[in-house]
């Protein structure tokens, strides 16, 4: 059987990381997992020189970010804001930390092998010193709905 304890579940708090959560939550809670709840926040470079605001919109990130959090409060849990360029962020602390699988959503806005996958997730999978878990949404008849399946990637 696959042995998980630490899974990393990366968020930019967009509904594609909405289904990947679900997946990570259920990893954690089948496998008696740690789990990891990473955002790498971008400031923008305008307000790079201005100490005051970089303040508030760190708090406000993580505000956003400990408001995840599983029902089930027996999950060990972490939240970690980083700042940076996400994929690099997320590979450091996948290794830094040890783990066992990166759980995230893609947005499917580039084509690798036919199959949709943004940037991000693209250099994650390529990268990962782990197992990537990639989960996403696609538009059917005007309506978000969850793909049929979810992509387990393994290196």
């Amino acid at each position: 059987m696959l042995r998980i304890s630490k899974i990393l579940y990366a968020t930019d708090f967009s509904p594609h990381c909405t289904q990947a959560y679900f997946h990570a939550v259920q990893l954690a809670t089948c496998h008696f997992a740690h789990l990891t709840i990473v955002h790498v926040y971008q400031p923008d470079p305008s307000i790079r020189r201005k100490p005051d605001i970089l303040v508030r919109e760190r708090q406000h990130w993580i505000s956003q970010l400990e408001q995840i959090r599983p029902v089930d409060d027996t999950i060990a849990l972490r939240h970690v804001l980083l700042e940076g360029e996400p994929a690099e962020e997320i590979l450091r602390l996948a290794d830094e930390m040890g783990a066992d699988v990166i759980v995230m959503g893609t947005h499917g806005r580039a084509f690798v092998e036919g199959q949709p996958m943004g940037r991000v997730a693209r250099t994650v999978l390529a990268e990962a010193p782990c197992s990537v878990l990639l989960s996403r949404l696609h538009s059917g008849n005007g309506a978000q709905r969850v793909s049929r399946g979810m992509s387990a990637l393994t290196r």
